[in-house]
This record gives structure tokens, sequence and C-alpha cells, in this order.
């Protein structure tokens, strides 16, 4: 049975250790402004699987995650050095949406209240 305490706490510092990484010594042009959102990994600790958001055109976050994929050994080679672990798990990188999901579906709330306000303002002008 996996120790999910295990997994978790791996997540965690391979998140920290990947974001440090990208911000200091990734070079690649392709890899724009991106962040680590989230981190699972697997039961075996063998494979990890990061989810990035990346700001920019679909184009753009697309040709990032090409730029993180080719440096996946690198990263693998760096997460080696800084941790101590017997397997380095295989590293796969996803774009995540969630934050321009999260994004889009506050936009329609808030025009929804906007829609709402002046359906409240008419109906009060009306009256008078």
């Amino acid at each position: 049975m996996p120790n999910t305490h295990r997994q978790e706490k791996l997540a965690e510092l391979i998140a920290e250790e990947i974001s440090d990484l990208l911000r200091t010594r990734v070079k690649d042009p392709r890899v724009g402004f991106a962040s680590i959102t989230h981190v699972d990994v697997s039961g075996d600790l063998r494979q990890a699987k990061i989810m990035v958001s990346v700001m920019g055109t679909p184009e753009e976050q697309q040709k990032t995650i090409q730029g993180l994929k080719n440096a996946t050994g690198f990263l693998r080679r760096e997460l080696g050095s800084r941790l101590v672990l017997r397997h380095v798990p295989e590293l796969t990188f996803k774009l995540d949406h969630s934050i321009a999901e999260g994004a889009r579906v506050l936009a329609l709330i808030n025009q929804i209240e906007r829609e709402e306000q002046e359906k409240t303002q008419q109906s009060k002008t009306e009256e008078e």
C-alpha cells in the first residue's frame, strides 16, 4: 500500500525544486512565465506529473511545455543532486488550464452580478 504522506511530501519538494530551477537555471528561451501549480507522484514514487500554468497565448504555452519537455533530463539530474532519493522520478509536464478556467468563471459571475444590478436599478427607476 502506498504511503500517501510520503507521496505528498515528495510532490511538495519536487514543486519547490522545479520552481527554483525554472527561475535560476533553465535558460531555454521557449520557457516563458511558467508556474508549477501541482505535482502528482505515483504510489511507487517513480513518476511525477507536473502541472504547469503558463501566461501567454496558446502558441506560447505549447512552446513552453515543449521547452520543459526538452529540459526534462537536465531537471531530473538536478533533482537527483538536490534531493536524497533512491530513484529520481520520471518527469511529465502537463499544461494546467485551471487558473484560466477560474478566471473565466469569475468573469461570468461578475457579468451576471452587473446585469442583476442593472435590472434592479431599472426597476427602481420605473417604479418612481
